[in-house]
């Protein structure tokens, strides 16, 4: 490892994967088996870390002397937004605001620990893979970091040995086993729900982050002590299901959505509770001016009724869930504003320039490819058809959106 990061690390190297980063990497391993005497699948595994970074780690991309991974270790890390968000979450509610101690047991490629690395004294990483540990050691020293500790070993392990106690633990659970994609924090290495106790007797404040596919209600009840639960999406795509557990905490968790931008600066945040959600009161109407649709991490946070409560909308259905007012209102999601009602024929092509259409069904019994099918619409264009449904009613709408 020292011999493969000490070669990607030559500055002529750095040029080259610098200056080729769109190459065709599958022509340039045909071509030739080494470039500036380096093994081209580790240039090659360069080329494909770098343009995933430039969507997903803007820092990282932006320093020269970076050592990617493989693409699934790179692929299974945080975006630089989301390291943000957690790192500023962690400031927060740490109650010790000066030289906090903290330890990333599922470091990884150590984006995580890097943030954390921003809001605490000194931070301990630990993970078993010793050459994902030295790419993550060797990046942080590219990226001017000094106050990590790195420990080749299991998260199990380092709680087992380690005398220290910490301000906070943070764990990213691998969701992988024997090759399959896991979803259940049971299945996850390391055991969340086994090691509760343990994590306990070393610290009072513990991130977990989770796959966005997890339910939320039985994430909760596999957990002990429970503060907060937290959707991260950046740029209305789901990422990650944060729980912030808070030892001997009583209350009632909040729930709170946040949609980010690239950047990792808040968009929108709502915060509920479950108790909340159940005790909303909804009431319903057909679509009226205008149709709000909650953006990913509200829809996934499930504030189904409380949202409507709270921004004054009437829903479509119990299981539709898009919202209606007379009034534009100030709202986390997309806004539509409607324009006709119409059917899903093949005159509808008419009504679109070009015969372009954005196509939206939700809860509707056709999908996008059969209405293009019926009315000969293609997919594309300024205006949207929007096709829902209540229990009793089918609409289907031309409308534009506002936001």
């Amino acid at each position: 490892m020292k011999n493969f990061i000490a070669s990607i690390s030559k500055e002529e190297v750095q040029d080259f994967i610098f200056s080729h980063e769109m190459d065709d990497v599958q022509k340039l391993l045909l071509k030739q088996k080494t470039i500036l005497g380096v093994p081209t699948d580790w240039i090659a595994q360069q080329l494909l870390g770098r343009r995933k970074a430039k969507t997903k780690l803007d820092t990282w991309y932006r320093t020269r002397g970076i050592i990617y991974p493989p693409s699934l270790n790179l692929e299974q890390s945080s975006s630089e937004a989301t390291g943000k968000f957690k790192s500023n979450l962690l400031k927060k509610i740490s109650v010790k605001k000066e030289a906090m101690r903290g330890a990333d047991l599922t470091g990884g490629f150590g984006i995580d620990t890097f943030f954390l690395s921003q809001q605490a004294e000194h931070i301990d990483y630990a993970d078993p893979n010793g050459e994902l540990l030295e790419i993550a050691r060797h990046n942080h020293h590219q990226l001017g970091v000094g106050n990590i500790t790195y420990h080749q070993t299991s998260a199990e392990a380092f709680l087992h040995s380690t005398p220290n106690h910490f301000d906070f633990l943070y764990l990213d659970p691998s969701r992988r086993k024997a090759q399959q994609k896991v979803f259940r924090l049971a299945d996850s290495e390391p055991d969340m729900i086994a090691l509760q106790s343990e994590i306990f007797s070393k610290a009072k404040n513990v991130l977990i982050k989770t796959s966005p596919l997890l339910d939320l209600q039985q994430g909760f009840k596999d957990l002990q002590d429970v503060a907060q639960i937290i959707v991260v999406a950046v740029e209305n795509e789901c990422k990650e299901l944060l729980f912030l557990l808070q030892y001997d905490f009583l209350g009632t968790p909040t729930i709170t959505a946040v949609d980010l931008d690239r950047t990792g600066e808040t968009i929108n945040m709502v915060s509920f509770t479950f108790d909340e959600e159940s005790r909303s009161l909804v009431s319903f109407a057909s679509p009226l001016t205008y149709l709000y649709e909650p953006n990913a991490a509200i829809l996934k946070a499930g504030a189904f009724k409380w949202v409507a409560q709270h921004y004054h909308l009437k829903k479509l259905g119990v299981s539709t869930h898009l919202y209606t007012s007379e009034d534009q209102k100030d709202f986390p999601g997309r806004i539509f504003k409607i324009l006709d009602f119409v059917k899903p024929d093949k005159k509808l092509k008419d009504r679109f320039a070009n015969g372009y259409a954005n196509i939206l069904t939700r809860n509707y019994p056709m999908s996008v490819e059969e209405i293009k099918k019926k009315t000969g619409l293609k997919e594309g264009g300024e205006q949207y058809l929007i096709c829902t449904q209540s229990e009793k009613e089918k609409w289907v709408m031309v409308a534009e959106r506002i936001r």
